[in-house]
């Protein structure tokens, strides 16, 4: 839990005092959206190696 807290304020941290306040909402929504890609690539790696690498 530490390490989830240890992130989030590193991430919070990032965007601090940062102008203008359009680039900061941009980058916030690029790296949700990029953690979602992320989790699904791990996702559909794992789903493909479970069940044999059939497609």
């Amino acid at each position: 839990m530490g390490t989830l807290l240890h992130f989030r304020n590193l991430y919070s941290e990032a965007f601090e005092n940062c102008r203008p306040e359009l680039i900061v909402i941009l980058l916030k929504a690029y790296s949700v959206f990029s953690a979602i890609l992320i989790f699904l690539a791990i996702y559909a790696l794992t789903t493909r190696g479970l069940n044999g690498w059939d497609f």
